[in-house]
C-alpha cells in the first residue's frame, strides 16, 4: 500500500507498475479490473502486485489494503503460488496494514 508503489520494482526490473486502486478507480470499481490488469511477471517467474492505496492524507492506505488482497482471492490470484509476501509499511497506523496477520492469512511473520 507505500504510495510509491514500487515494492515489486526490483523483481520486475522495471518502474513503479499500475496499482489496485489506481486501476478500479480508472475502470471504475474493483469489479471491473481483471488479473491480468494489475499482475505482472518479474525475475524468476514472481507474480507481483500493487495495492496502491489514497493520495497521501486523504482517505484510508488500509482499506486499500483489504480491497486489493480480497479482489487477488475472488480472482484466482494465490492458487498455485508456493509463497506469498507482503511488504507492509513499518509505521502502521490502522488495521488496514495487519489485515494479512490479523485474518491468519500469514503463516509466518518476519519483520526486517
Amino acid at each position: 500500500c507505500d504510495p510509491k508503489a514500487d515494492s515489486t520494482r526490483l523483481i520486475l526490473n522495471s518502474k513503479a507498475q499500475d496499482t489496485v486502486l489506481h486501476m478500479a478507480a480508472e475502470m471504475g470499481s474493483v469489479e471491473d479490473l481483471e488479473l491480468e490488469d494489475v499482475l505482472k511477471v518479474g525475475y524468476q517467474d514472481i507474480k507481483c502486485v500493487e495495492s496502491g492505496g489514497p493520495e497521501p492524507g486523504v482517505g484510508c492506505a488500509g482499506r486499500g489494503v483489504i480491497t486489493a488482497i480480497n479482489f487477488l482471492e475472488e480472482s484466482g490470484a494465490y492458487d498455485d503460488v508456493d509463497y506469498v509476501s507482503y511488504d507492509v509499511l513499518g509505521d502502521v497506523v490502522c488495521g488496514g496494514f495487519a489485515m494479512p496477520i490479523r485474518e491468519n492469512k500469514a503463516q509466518e511473520i518476519y519483520i526486517v
